[in-house]
């Protein structure tokens, strides 16, 4: 989504993520509050700096992938890699194809590029901490991570657009979290620990 002062994320309106929603939040552009341009630019990100950590991904596993806006905006960049959706709303598996499934409990496949972006914030703790350990069993190379926190709605995002009925948690419980298995590499990009990837130390995340 566009970077503004005061930012928007998605509402759940109950957590009922079926046609009303998508067509109300992501695909009419007089209410959306993100657009595939702003995925676009995200994925040209991300996919610089795992050009600059000398990673190329092969395969991509999108956790909550919704209408699947990274999967174009990767296949620019990688034309050859594989890209898999997985979408726990039944209104997107069915419409788009996607695999139903969730990031709590997902046992699909690894890839080397997973992105779980707007997701984690709709779960309990304890589903939170299962969906985790989920990215760090999944992850061969890379993992793209966002997710809303508490500060997020203190001090970014606009409260009119966005959801308060969120699980929002302080951002140490995620740093907590994403430590024991990945090594933050800034901007929400993580490499499993067992990477041979090399980071100074300013360029790490907190």
């Amino acid at each position: 989504m566009a970077r503004t002062k005061k930012s928007a994320a998605a509402r759940s309106d109950g957590a009922v993520f079926d046609a009303d929603y998508y067509r109300r939040y992501y695909e009419d552009e007089r209410t959306r509050v993100a657009g595939p341009e702003d995925t676009a630019r995200l994925s040209r990100f991300v996919t610089a700096y795992l050009d600059h950590l000398d990673i190329t991904p092969k395969t991509a596993l999108d956790l909550g992938c919704g209408l699947g806006w990274w999967k174009p905006a990767l296949a620019s960049r990688y034309p050859e890699l594989v890209y898999r959706g997985v979408e726990h709303s039944a209104h997107l598996a069915k419409e788009r194809g996607w695999e139903r499934g969730s990031v709590v409990d997902y046992g699909g496949a690894r890839a080397d590029l997973v992105i779980c972006q707007g997701v984690l914030h709709y779960l309990d703790r304890k589903d939170a901490l299962s969906a985790i350990a989920t990215l760090a069993r999944v992850t061969k190379k890379a993992l793209y991570l966002e997710a809303l926190t508490k500060e997020d709605w203190d001090l970014h995002v606009d409260k009119a657009r966005t959801d308060g009925s969120m699980k929002l948690r302080p951002a140490s419980f995620y740093r907590r979290a994403l430590a024991t298995h990945f090594l933050a590499c800034g901007g929400g990009v993580y490499v499993p620990h067992a990477s041979p990837v090399v980071l100074f130390e300013l360029e790490k995340g907190r």
